[in-house]
């Protein structure tokens, strides 16, 4: 019996189309379900346990009768840093805890037209911006951009001695 080399060499070309067809359908079903993965994470925000204050006024007039001062953070709906921090630092539960007990927390949205005055008033004009004033508004300490856990709670702690 007699080997042909042509046999052995060439495949045939209908299923060697069937292979490639196959390759690149789970090439790109695979991408995609990465890629939905990975939008979604981006776009997700936890919940978190910080009481926040629902209005400018409203925090200040809390701070003055606490005499606590406010944590102003200033965000927006686009912000990917923003989330980034609201996922790593605000849904800290350290974070919220100090944070709750030291502080009259306030989130403050640049896609709110009506927060215009405020953004000014603290010369904001970048997210993440976390600002500590005191109970009257006047800025005590600031911090732009996202920021590692534990610098975060060196910032919050900084000027209000908080046992850990």
């Amino acid at each position: 019996m007699k080997s042909n080399p042509e046999s052995i060499t060439e495949s045939d070309p209908k299923s060697n189309l069937i292979i490639h067809r196959m390759f690149w359908r789970i090439f790109w079903l695979a991408f995609l379900v990465i890629s939905l993965a990975y939008a979604w994470y981006c776009f997700y925000t936890p919940s978190n346990d910080i009481s926040w204050t629902s209005g400018y006024t409203k925090a200040q007039e809390l701070a003055v009768k606490t005499d606590k001062p406010m944590i102003l953070f200033f965000t927006a709906t686009w912000c990917s840093p923003c989330r980034i921090m609201k996922r790593t630092i605000w849904a800290d539960e350290q974070v919220a805890t100090e944070v709750n007990e030291q502080f009259i927390p306030l989130m403050l949205y640049a896609d709110d037209p009506n927060m215009t005055e405020i953004f000014s008033r603290y010369s904001v004009n970048a997210t993440p911006t976390t600002i500590i004033t005191d109970s009257q508004g006047t800025v005590l300490d600031w911090i732009y951009g996202n920021v590692e856990r534990e610098h975060f709670l060196n910032f919050i702690r900084k000027q209000y001695r908080v046992n850990e």
